[in-house]
């Protein structure tokens, strides 16, 4: 079974990275079961292992994380629910990209919950809104705005890190950084795009949408 935790207020991120590490060295020796983490931070940018230091435009406005997930700059903060996913891929199959995509697939049908289409993008990770209500691109094509970042780590096979989902952030933190290395796009979130929606709204769509993807493997 995996076990759900839910954070009333926000971690700070060394402590939640600790945890987490701690969690899937004990989820790898059988000694603790797979668990979904959900929290908020507050306002902080992470650094994935593929961060570029000119896409940090204002590095004095947060404090700064260097992450060992995968990808490049993010902000996380309240209102951005985050979700840490410690799933052992030992029992799921070791294939990073089935995952990867597993995470996405999730992250779409939960938003699909409140009516929004999230889409895929080659190239770009993460979950995108079509913004026919904008002003296209300089070449015509239709804006489109990040409303969930994926970055993710393995430890002896073990997940860490996972999905940073926009219910009501301050999207103006995301300015002082290239969110995801990506200049020519914007970010969103289910409140920006007027759903009048909060973290447990998200977090119930979150649960019964999750066995869709991952189901348990001890039922074959």
């Amino acid at each position: 079974m995996v076990e759900w935790i839910t954070s009333a207020e926000p971690v700070p991120y060394e402590e939640a990275v600790a945890v987490m590490e701690a969690r899937a060295e004990a989820i790898a020796q059988a000694r603790a079961p797979e668990a979904v983490w959900l929290l908020e931070h507050p306002p902080l940018y992470t650094a994935g292992t593929s961060a570029r230091p000119e896409d940090l435009r204002d590095p004095h406005r947060l404090p700064v994380h260097s992450s060992r997930r995968g990808g490049q700059y993010t902000y996380h903060g309240p209102g951005q629910r985050v979700v840490y996913v410690l799933l052992d891929l030992n029992r799921r199959g070791r294939d990073v990209r089935a995952f990867v995509r597993a995470l996405e697939a999730w992250t779409i049908d939960a938003l699909a919950e409140f009516g929004l289409r999230g889409e895929r993008r080659e190239g770009r990770v993460g979950i995108w809104i079509v913004r026919p209500d904008r002003p296209p691109r300089p070449d015509g094509t239709p804006r489109e705005d990040k409303i969930a970042a994926i970055g993710v780590r393995l430890k002896r096979w073990v997940s860490l890190h996972g999905l940073a989902i926009n219910v009501e952030p301050d999207l103006e933190h995301f300015t002082g950084i290239v969110p995801c290395g990506l200049h020519e796009h914007g970010v969103t979130s289910l409140v920006d795009l007027g759903l009048p929606v909060g973290l447990g709204d998200l977090d119930a769509a979150l649960r019964r949408t999750f066995a869709r993807h991952f189901p348990d493997p001890s039922r074959g």
